[in-house]
């Protein structure tokens, strides 16, 4: 069984679930951060920084690997990482990916092709929108509903699976540690497609406030995303998934959270009802 592991992206929202998850079972495990905080797990990493990837690396032969964010085309960072992950002795990546990109596409499915063709034990998971995006703060999602008692998004009438961060890395965990390597690409999703009008539905009866979803124009969303401050090459990224949930993408149901953990996906009902102060309008 692989024992020891180093975690990309291991603060963000799957990557921090992963590292508690693993270190739990008793694991090493090392958190790759930009900023590692002191007298932590957390080291020194940085996709764009090639000296800090050997000493994170030295006596790991796990890594779970997270596409640098806002980066429309990791493969130019993460392939480089992955030869030299892999002539350091490391045997095991679990790579996250997206449900609205295949193996061979644009970022991150360019990694997927490069990791099934040269790891010996891989697996790739392709989860579907994350339920936590209506509550993180600083998404669009929850500042819109928190100022304005809307959601945004370019989707139309289109569903979407929604899945609970939690279960994304408790597959994710299971691919890292199971004796026998998984080998696949695995579809991750919610158990019920849902249009944003649904979510804001949830959101309203748990909150108590009246929450609507309005659907503008792609060109109108990746606009928005870039007078946040996103790179345009990322917003246009982003905005191209949307219309493809409008256009039917993903309105999917799989059941891999089930099939590899033993216990069904959580619903968007449960989520938001534990979430439901998390709406509340910023003072």
């Amino acid at each position: 069984m692989t024992k020891r592991f180093l975690i990309t992206g291991g603060t963000g929202t799957t990557g921090r679930r992963v590292a508690t998850a693993l270190a739990d079972r008793g694991t090493s495990v090392r958190v790759g951060s930009r900023t590692p905080a002191p007298g932590t797990r957390q080291v020194p990493f940085d996709w764009a920084d090639p000296t800090t990837h050997g000493p994170a690396l030295t006596g790991t032969d796990g890594v779970y690997l997270v596409p640098p964010i806002g980066d429309a085309e990791p493969a130019r960072l993460m392939v480089p990482f992955l030869e030299r992950a892999l002539d350091a002795g490391v045997r095991r990546f679990v790579l996250l990916s997206s449900s609205a990109i295949a193996e061979g596409g644009p970022g991150a499915g360019e990694v997927h092709a490069a990791l099934r063709q040269l790891a010996p034990e891989w697996a790739v998971l392709r989860p579907s929108w994350f339920m936590q995006n209506f509550v993180t703060l600083g998404h669009p999602h929850i500042e819109n509903i928190r100022a304005a008692d809307e959601i945004v998004t370019a989707t139309g009438q289109g569903r979407v699976a929604f899945v609970d961060a939690d279960d994304i890395a408790a597959v994710a965990v299971r691919a890292l540690t199971d004796e026998r390597p998984h080998n696949a690409a695995h579809l991750i999703t919610g158990p019920q497609a849902l249009s944003y009008a649904d979510i804001a539905e949830s959101v309203s009866k748990v909150s108590g406030r009246e929450i609507r979803h309005r659907s503008v124009p792609v060109a109108d969303l990746r606009e928005r995303h870039i007078a946040t401050g996103m790179p345009e090459a990322f917003a246009r990224v982003l905005a191209a998934m949307d219309d493809g949930i409008a256009h039917g993408s993903e309105d999917r149901v799989d059941p891999t959270v089930e099939r590899i953990t033993g216990r069904p996906a959580r619903s968007f009902a449960d989520f938001a009802a534990e979430h439901a102060a998390e709406w509340s309008p910023t003072p």
